[in-house]
């Protein structure tokens, strides 16, 4: 038995210290899942905290069939997606209001290459909520858009509109984001 699959099984039991270890191996992994889908960082804490809370909730019902930190990466996606809620995906107003005219970018490669990791998931991150929703779960997380229908309580069609829309929008953030620091 590997070291990992020891200290699931002393979680499952219910050990504080090996429920210790796991969220020291794996918060900063669950941080960085959480950020993608938070406004901003305390609420990107906040949602790792709740995601901890449902996987030791949920832990004796793990089975080893798939990768564990598979496992727990779509609890904290499912957290984030509560967080955020399904009210914004509601409102049809605001899938529709949003106008096209300012979201066309030139695309120009060099100004994605000046940007560092740090500045581009900002950007993400100052999307609207249903973009960046979106967004992070096609192309991050590699859901369909049925899956992302499917968990957003959205048609396929509001969830590509969606993606469109956002891709656009962050590159029209990307393209003008090395103007305003030389303004």
């Amino acid at each position: 038995m590997n070291e990992e699959k020891i200290l699931i099984a002393q979680c499952q039991a219910g050990d504080k210290i090996s429920q210790f270890a796991l969220v020291k191996k794996f918060s900063g992994m669950l941080l960085t899942v959480c950020r993608r889908y938070a406004r901003d960082d305390a609420m990107a804490q906040d949602l790792v905290q709740d995601t901890f809370i449902m996987i030791f909730s949920n832990i004796k019902k793990y089975k080893a069939t798939g990768s564990f930190e598979a496992w727990m990466r779509r609890i904290a996606i499912n957290c984030s997606l509560q967080m955020i809620g399904r009210s914004y995906f509601k409102n049809e107003k605001n899938v529709e209001n949003f106008t096209q005219s300012h979201l066309e970018a030139n695309s120009d490669p060099q100004i994605f290459s000046q940007l560092a990791t740090e500045e581009i998931l900002k950007l993400i991150q100052s999307l609207p909520d249903g973009y960046r929703t979106v967004l992070n779960l096609y192309i991050i997380e590699g859901f369909s858009h049925q899956e992302i229908a499917d968990a957003l309580g959205i048609s396929i069609n509001t969830s590509r509109s969606q993606l469109l829309r956002a891709r656009k929008s962050l590159i029209k953030k990307m393209t003008d984001f090395p103007k305003k620091l030389l303004a």
